[in-house]
């Protein structure tokens, strides 16, 4: 059996490959990096880190999938924040989105083709299961739907615009980028911008 130091090295090494694996997949994106790159960012050799995560797919999956849960932990805690109001919880949605997708932007194509695989099997890795859904947001809608302030229709139709309003500028970005001769950047800073669009659109949209 390892002693507890082995595994202390064991887990500082994994974390040290991941963290630099992450600066790579973010400065040159999944298709462009190898293995190598990743070796000489780390400081460690081929055999080290295809040992740890045998393949350069695996470690972009461990990567991603830590993302997406500690991005969902924090999505299931905001939505269902009793101490926002409504209007308050779609410009923090839209933030949080924005945020996690110009660090990582390559996670929208990862998890589009995780979902066009197997749905189910993502959410069995992400063991999100026993989470529940927005539901102080949802009340919140229904409640101000009885008000006569929003319309009256299912709320699941407003949280689908929101997320496609957000994330796929992010899907599209690429063949965007390459069609306008716009650089990274530059579309970073314009994904900012809609970080204050995105909820007065939103809003326009749910008045009655």
């Amino acid at each position: 059996m390892q002693n507890k130091q082995e595994i202390e090295i064991n887990t500082s090494t994994e974390e040290k490959i991941k963290d630099a694996a992450r600066r790579v997949f973010m400065k040159k994106g999944y298709a462009a990096t190898r293995t190598r790159d990743i070796a000489e960012e780390s400081g460690f050799n081929l055999s080290l880190i295809n040992y740890y995560f045998r393949s350069k797919e695996k470690l972009f999956d461990i990567i991603m999938l830590e993302h997406i849960k500690m991005f969902a932990s924090s999505i299931f805690g905001l939505v269902n924040d009793p101490t926002t109001s409504l209007y308050e919880k779609i410009e923090l949605l839209v933030s949080h989105y924005i945020d996690m997708l110009i660090e990582n932007p390559d996670l929208p194509i990862f998890v589009l083709n995780e979902i066009k695989e197997n749905p189910e099997a993502l959410i069995g890795r992400l063991a999100l299961d026993g989470r529940q859904g927005p539901v102080y947001l949802v009340k919140q809608w229904q409640e101000l739907a009885m008000a006569g302030k929003v319309p009256t229709i299912n709320p699941a139709h407003f949280l689908l615009n929101l997320m496609s309003m957000t994330v796929f500028p992010f899907i599209g970005g690429p063949i965007f980028r390459n069609r306008t001769g716009m650089d990274m950047a530059t579309f970073n800073a314009m994904m900012e911008e809609r970080k204050k669009l995105i909820p007065m659109w939103i809003k326009g949209m749910m008045a009655v």
